[in-house]
């Protein structure tokens, strides 16, 4: 075949086809009666193999060396190719993620690209101080995209830029929801952590409680954590469960006990409440530091059923439990003298 069937057949224009030959990477090896190079079926078979090495990412060199050097392995060379276009991906993707937060500011002239543009550059500082400086300077001087804000939010460790971030986004009007929702998804509890801790921060934002009420049976207990105390501020008895297993494991305790004692002004909740504590209490399982967690907790709520519950502990076998209950008896009674002359009379 002449030159131009070739390309018509195969696809590959005959500019580099010629360019092939001259590199010697398919080189016709026929003649014409009238001396045209004529491609053989060889020839043709060699252009498909060379279209699709190009197809995998090798260049003209490393494929004239694939197909002439018979030692030539392409393990190596393959490893290599997958890497380097893992790194080509990497940084499609995060231009992709800054062409979005551009769009969605939805900038008015270039003066505003420019602004974005720089603000990115500054997340990205390796200064958490200018990282933290650019976040509380920027919300102040022109909105920031909370898409921006919310992706700097699940990849930020360092805790004051990651306040900050969370302190913006709050400011932002929940628009960020969306993204730290994906992020409370991910298959890094890290991130997990970070999106449920923003998310938490903004209690009104739609989408903000299912999100948290699906974080509740995370596996991690931070994220769960996050979540119950988040809810339990809000109200929600769904976190009772998990801020009885945070009073039981030692994580944010007080915390947990407070928004108990919150919860527990609700009377439908209380008595709920008292009787997880005093589940627990019972357990097999539980030690002497965690029991006294947990009478410590009970002290927070509210309804009467506490006092005689602390009192009969105040017998406890174990002196340590007993010697706390006694004492938070003492407080309680303190705390509300009119109940105590109720009872004496």
């Amino acid at each position: 075949m002449l030159i131009g069937e070739v390309a018509r057949r195969s696809g590959v224009s005959t500019r580099m086809l010629r360019h092939y030959d001259a590199l010697g990477l398919v080189r016709p090896t026929g003649r014409t009666v009238g001396g045209y190079r004529e491609y053989s079926a060889e020839d043709v078979r060699r252009i498909f193999h060379v279209e699709s090495l190009r197809s995998l990412g090798l260049s003209l060199k490393q494929i004239g060396r694939a197909l002439e050097d018979p030692a030539f392995t392409p393990s190596a060379l393959i490893s290599d190719l997958v890497r380097w276009t893992e790194d080509r991906l990497a940084r499609e993707r995060e231009l992709l993620e800054r062409l979005r937060a551009i769009d969605a500011s939805a900038p008015t002239d270039w003066q505003g690209v420019l602004r974005i543009v720089a603000l990115m550059r500054e997340l990205d500082s390796t200064s958490a101080a200018r990282r933290q400086q650019a976040v509380l300077a920027r919300s102040e001087e022109v909105p920031v995209p909370a898409e921006l804000l919310a992706g700097a939010a699940l990849t930020e460790s360092d805790p004051h830029v990651a306040g900050a971030l969370r302190w913006a986004l709050a400011r932002a009007g929940g628009d960020g929801v969306a993204a730290l929702v994906a992020g409370a998804r991910s298959e890094d509890v890290a991130v997990r952590r970070r999106a449920v801790l923003a998310i938490a921060g903004m209690p009104g934002a739609p989408g903000a409680a299912a999100a948290l009420a699906d974080a509740l049976g995370d596996p991690d207990t931070t994220v769960r954590g996050h979540a119950a105390l988040a809810l339990g501020r809000q109200g929600v008895a769904a976190a009772v469960p998990a801020l009885v297993g945070m009073v039981v494991e030692g994580s944010h305790d007080v915390d947990a006990a407070e928004v108990l004692g919150t919860l527990s002004q609700d009377p439908g909740c209380a008595d709920r409440i008292t009787t997880a504590l005093v589940d627990e209490l019972a357990a097999p399982t539980a030690d002497s530091a965690t029991r006294i967690r947990l009478v410590q907790a009970l002290v927070e709520l509210a309804g009467p059923t506490v006092r005689e519950v602390l009192r009969q502990l105040a017998h406890d076998d174990d002196h340590a439990v007993a010697r706390v209950a006694s004492a938070l008896v003492g407080v309680l009674e303190r705390r509300s003298p009119g109940d105590r002359a109720d009872e004496d009379a």
